[in-house]
């Protein structure tokens, strides 16, 4: 029998304000590229757990998760095991706290739709953009469709 397949659990939040959606700019391997606040599931974690405290790693910002917007699998080297399951919460911000933003963060930025589809090549990977076109075209899940007793 050969090695069981794992993917890598990531989770990432999605906020809007006044039409602009908020991203971060990161340094990946020397590229300059876009992203959700995302990050990996961590030992112990829940999924809500593991977003807020993404978000707040990346962006400072305080997240409340509304909605699981969806799952996404993303292979970025295809004929390769790599592999990755986003679960892509939608949510609010609250209060911006002080302190220094994530390894390889450079910032957190408010884009407008038009302005992340202008950066579509330094996108992390195309789940930047599906993430978005997602979010403006269905709702998300409630939040209770994540068992609460195998969170």
């Amino acid at each position: 029998m050969g090695e069981i397949w794992k993917p890598h659990a990531t989770v990432a939040s999605l906020c809007e304000r006044d039409g602009r959606f908020l991203l971060v700019k990161e340094n990946v391997s020397g590229l300059i590229v876009y992203n959700q606040p995302a990050g990996h599931l961590e030992p112990g974690e829940t999924l809500i757990e593991a977003v807020v405290r993404e978000t707040l790693e990346e962006t400072r910002y305080q997240f409340t998760p509304k909605a699981l917007q969806g799952v996404y699998r993303f292979c970025p080297n295809p004929g390769t095991d790599e592999a990755y399951l986003r679960f892509l919460f939608r949510g609010e911000l609250g209060k911006r706290l002080e302190g220094a933003l994530d390894q390889g963060i450079i910032a957190a930025e408010w884009m407008s739709y038009d302005e992340v589809l202008a950066c579509r090549e330094q996108h992390r990977s195309p789940m930047v953009l599906q993430c978005i076109e997602d979010y403006r075209n269905r709702p998300g899940f409630p939040l209770d469709v994540i068992s609460q007793e195998f969170a």
